[in-house]
């Protein structure tokens, strides 16, 4: 589990809109680690966050950075259950999330997006999944 910080980005809601930012992206060999698109919300893990940023300002959309978490979990039934309600349990809703896992994997990574970043990470620490 760890903090990191991701993209949102304000992206039309139209065919082809996701290809223009991703393209952005692309042309300046940004990396796209994880990648959660939500209607008119682009939620993006990229390889150098600061540049990304730039560009797409520069590119006229409209970008946050912001901190989320990043939970690994083993890839069998009941895992991300275990860390939806044990957030729960402490009164954090997951306002954002996103992840998947290759066939075969024994692992899968999830980004989850809540109000306390330090509240969720203690809540758990040291929790078996």
């Amino acid at each position: 589990m760890e903090k990191i910080k991701e993209l949102f980005v304000v992206v039309e809601n139209r065919a082809g809109a996701l290809g223009e930012l991703l393209g952005h992206l692309s042309k300046e060999k940004i990396n796209i680690e994880a990648i959660g698109l939500f209607q008119d919300i682009a939620k993006l893990s990229v390889s150098d966050l600061d540049r990304a940023a730039k560009i797409l300002t520069r590119a006229k959309y409209q970008v946050e950075i912001r901190e989320v978490l990043r939970v690994d979990l083993d890839n069998k039934p009941g895992s991300f259950a275990f860390v939806a309600s044990r957030l729960g349990s402490v009164g954090l809703n997951i306002d954002f999330c996103y992840g998947t896992v290759g066939k075969g994997q024994k692992s899968a990574a999830v980004i989850i997006d809540v109000a306390d970043i330090e509240r969720a990470m203690s809540a758990l620490e040291g929790a078996e999944r």
